[in-house]
């Protein structure tokens, strides 16, 4: 099936989608994106998506002209038109067009493209992946708390990590860790703390991480926000990733060393069912 897809204005086949080669976006990764998750036709999450671009977009100072209503209406209609029952749509909004140069000019109209993507996001197969991580030295920009579309260090880590049998890896900055190639990492200590980097400019404020973090505090778990060590992670009881598209994905392995019985921990597991039906219930 042909993807239908909506560049500036328009819905139109794939086939036929065309951005202009001086897009800003093209040329500079001067763009921002959201991944928003969607389930038997729902989009999850669609607040903190919104509420995140919204933040992008204000850091950048690139100028916007639709706004939350319209953006969620062009979401619905390519989850209808496209048929999705589960996977995700991918939006970026770019500074527009311009000859290129690095002096960013004042009077650029924002571009605007999304599009769908079917995944098995509730397969058991991958709610229940195990994953094993490295750890690498942080190779990013300073402005991390920025979704912007400057992927490639990201996707370089994510490829080397792989290549060297691992599934992922975990940037690290003076001894902590930051977050994962393309999600927040988190460890539990003592069989009962959860512990994750607070918000900042060192990482993501990922909406499925806060989301996560509401739903370990309704169950009234121990939740601290600082940042911890390789050491002190690869003696952790248990760890996990979030990600929009991943949810909560128990992580087993950190540069070869087993964490707690090398299978997924009871705090992921319950964190993950909770999760799961409220975002079931909440669902745009």
């Amino acid at each position: 099936m042909v993807r239908i897809v909506y560049v500036n204005g328009k819905f139109i086949s794939e086939l036929e989608a065309k951005i202009s080669i001086f897009d800003r976006g093209f040329l500079f990764a001067d763009s921002v994106y959201e991944v928003t998750a969607v389930l038997n036709g729902r989009l999850v999450d669609w607040s903190g998506h919104i509420g995140r671009l919204k933040r992008s977009l204000k850091h950048l100072n690139i100028k916007f002209s639709l706004d939350e209503e319209a953006l969620l209406n062009i979401h619905r209609e390519l989850i209808r038109l496209n048929e999705l029952a589960d996977g995700l749509i991918y939006m970026q909004v770019s500074r527009g067009s311009a000859e290129r140069d690095f002096l960013i000019k004042d009077n650029l109209k924002s571009s605007v493209v999304m599009f769908s993507q079917t995944l098995p996001l509730l397969e058991p197969e991958r709610l229940n992946r195990c994953l094993r991580i490295m750890t690498i030295p942080e190779a990013r920009w300073k402005h991390r708390d920025i979704k912007t579309t400057q992927l490639l260090a990201a996707s370089l880590t994510k490829t080397e990590a792989q290549a060297q049998g691992f599934d992922d890896a975990w940037f690290v900055e003076d001894g902590y860790v930051t977050e994962g190639t393309s999600s927040n990492a988190f460890i539990v200590l003592d069989n009962k703390k959860i512990v994750t980097r607070g918000v900042g400019k060192e990482i993501l404020a990922g909406v499925t991480r806060f989301s996560i973090q509401q739903t370990a505090i309704l169950l009234g778990m121990q939740f601290e926000e600082r940042p911890f060590s390789v050491a002190e992670a690869e003696l952790a009881d248990e760890a996990f990733i979030t990600s929009a598209t991943n949810f909560i994905t128990s992580v087993v392995e950190i540069n070869g060393k087993v964490i707690g019985d090398g299978g997924v921990g009871e705090i992921t597991k319950l964190l993950r069912e909770k999760y799961l039906i409220n975002i079931k219930r909440i669902s745009e």
